[in-house]
């Protein structure tokens, strides 16, 4: 069992605080949230845990088992960046984590206990946080619908709450077998697409394709930073015992 964490991105909305190192090296609860991610990751198992870098690639050296470089990480998106790691994605299964949010072990414990190919976490507990980050939680929340088990629609506009049955976190399963039918499909695209695609949009359209990815419901206890107030909103939460979405 590897992990990989998506660290290539610079995370612009956070302005200041990413001018000279990349999002995953913003601090959050006393220390770098590349480093809560690394943590959680080994205690749950993971053995190996592989970065791909984009921005500031240097400041990164020191942290996983090794790096894989995305060159393009300033005008393609996080599928391009995860078709970087082929090589461990090809030969073992994997633990994939966007490097802005953060999580505790029990996480990625119940992602690993998957037996699909491919699986997701989603947060059940979504609109608690997102009420809590936005003065309209649908504004930035994305649909996202399952069978129970599987995932049906994600990715879309609405202000149905009936269209949210949770939110897709950034933790993604991938065996071997799961990754080499993804990278079939995008393999059927022109580069400029795949640049441009995002993980929810990869998601929607395998899904479209018939390939079935497992839901794998969690609630709470994770946090995503894209913008400074998300930091300070966090840090006064977590002030107070208790919070729904302490990852600690």
């Amino acid at each position: 069992m590897d992990g990989i964490i998506l660290a290539a991105g610079r995370g612009s909305r956070l302005g200041e605080l990413t001018a000279d190192k990349p999002k995953p090296l913003t601090i959050l609860g006393g220390k770098p949230l590349i480093e809560w991610q690394l943590s959680a990751l080994e205690e749950a198992g993971v053995v190996n845990t592989y970065l791909v870098t984009g921005y500031q690639q240097e400041s990164l050296l020191g942290y996983g088992a090794g790096h894989f470089h995305n060159p393009k990480w300033h005008n393609s998106n996080m599928v391009r960046s995860l078709m970087s790691a082929d090589e461990v994605l090809s030969s073992s299964v994997c633990i994939v984590s966007y490097g802005d949010i953060t999580y505790p072990a029990a996480h990625v414990q119940a992602l690993i206990s998957s037996s699909s190919d491919i699986a997701i976490t989603s947060d059940i507990n979504w609109l608690a946080l997102w009420s809590e980050r936005f003065e309209d939680p649908f504004a930035d929340a994305e649909t996202f619908r399952h069978d129970g088990e599987y995932l049906i629609e994600i990715g879309k506009r609405s202000e149905v709450l009936s269209d949210f049955q949770g939110q897709f976190m950034g933790l993604i399963r991938f065996s071997p077998q799961g990754w080499h039918k993804v990278k079939q499909w995008l393999g059927t695209l022109p580069d400029e697409q795949v640049d441009r695609l995002d993980m929810t949009a990869m998601l929607a359209k395998v899904v479209g394709e018939g390939l079935p990815v497992q839901v794998v419901p969690v609630n709470g206890r994770w946090v995503e930073v894209d913008n400074p107030s998300d930091i300070t909103l966090y840090e006064n939460a977590t002030a107070q015992s208790g919070w729904h979405h302490d990852w600690r």
